[in-house]
């Protein structure tokens, strides 16, 4: 590291605050950007990201986990015996009304499941338990939309779909994409909930027995099933995924949004090692009138870039990781996966170095009898 690099870069200590902040505006914007659109992305499909489900028996052309369609559940019982599922059992996810205490109605997405399956259950349940499902009436409410359903504490009394509704616990951080928060219960009370007749169902969920092959035991419920589709739950996630974020166009805005910061957060770096540089015009132009070789100079510039960079990133990222702290008790979630946290450094270096290149265009024109001049 040449020692004119750092020197050049602490001399000054303004211009240092005003670098660094510009890189950490930059990096907080696109954190923000890029954490949104992967909190929205998984948000559209956490319901089966949790499932603990290898294949999804779906009515023919669901495009995504809120769009099934009932379908008799006898179909059920010609899953249950095909070679190679160890278990199946029904699930629900519809829309209804729910009647707040003050004469509102929310809409709400009911998720029926079997209290005694590990498949489709509510995770991070911080009070009470699934096993509380089979309580007549009993229902699971996320801590994030008490306030939005008028919820405040573990047995209280609501109507869905003028029907009686109990809460019995609460999970934490199980948010739905749409305004329509997700409601737990038993299979038994999701068909009183939302209308459905007692022998349909929406889905099939269905659990491997070990060593069974995904695909070998998909054709064997399509060969046996009539009028359904089977996918894989990585295969459902993703469509989900792909639907909510690309086809309704709301991930694209977003990504759009993230773009738009990265743009941004080049300009503002750009800007501000530009006119760092710009400011040691004269320095530069005495090592070039002393025989000092250009790419000495560019080593010395590319170097103060990338101190800025790594400074401006670390503070950058304590400054987003109290950001997505503080999204984690709001509706839209700011996610920071370690993969993207990497990737943020080499961005940044990126935009840095990017930006020192601009500034050595200039240097690489600079006249050495600069130093002579007043």
């Amino acid at each position: 590291m040449p020692p004119l690099a750092r020197r050049n870069l602490f001399h000054d200590r303004v211009r240092l605050v005003v670098t660094l902040t510009g890189i950490v505006f930059a990096v907080v914007l696109i954190v923000i950007e890029l954490g949104l659109f992967v909190g929205f992305t998984t948000t559209t499909s956490g319901l089966i990201d949790h499932s603990n489900v290898d294949l999804w028996v779906t009515s023919k052309h669901v495009p995504y986990i809120e769009l099934g369609a009932p379908f008799s559940e006898r179909k059920l019982y010609q899953v249950k015996a095909v070679p190679g599922v160890e278990e199946a059992q029904k699930f629900i996810t519809r829309w209804t009304q729910w009647q707040c205490p003050d004469g509102r109605q929310e809409s709400v997405q009911i998720v029926g499941i079997d209290p005694d399956s590990m498949l489709g259950r509510p995770w991070n349940v911080v009070e009470g338990s699934v096993e509380d499902l089979k309580i007549p009436d009993g229902i699971l409410v996320d801590e994030l939309y008490k306030q939005k359903l008028g919820v405040t504490r573990v047995g209280e009394v609501f109507e869905i779909n003028h029907r009686r509704a109990r809460v019995v616990g609460f999970t934490r951080g199980i948010r739905a994409f749409t305004t329509s928060p997700y409601i737990f219960t038993s299979f038994k009370n999701a068909l009183d909930y939302t209308g459905m007749p007692a022998d349909q169902t929406v889905y099939i969920q269905v659990k491997l027995a070990p060593g069974a092959d995904a695909n070998q035991v998909k054709r064997a419920i399509l060969e046996r099933v009539r009028d359904v589709d089977v996918v894989t739950n990585h295969q459902f996630s993703r469509m989900t995924q792909v639907y909510w974020m690309f086809t309704t166009g709301a991930g694209v805005a977003v990504l759009l949004a993230a773009a738009l910061g990265l743009v941004v957060g080049f300009v503002v770096v750009a800007q501000t090692i530009y006119a760092t540089t710009m400011d040691h015009l004269k320095e530069f132009g005495t090592l070039k009138a002393m025989g000092a070789p250009n790419r000495y100079i560019y080593k010395v510039i590319l170097t103060q870039a990338a101190l800025s960079g790594v400074m401006g990133y670390v503070l950058g990222m304590f400054v987003s990781l109290f950001v997505v702290r503080a999204s984690q008790s709001g509706g839209a979630a700011i996610l920071l996966p370690w993969q993207m946290a990497i990737g943020m450094f080499f961005l940044t270096l990126l935009m840095c170095m990017g930006a020192a290149i601009v500034s050595i265009n200039k240097v690489t024109r600079l006249d050495p009898a600069i130093v002579f001049k007043g």
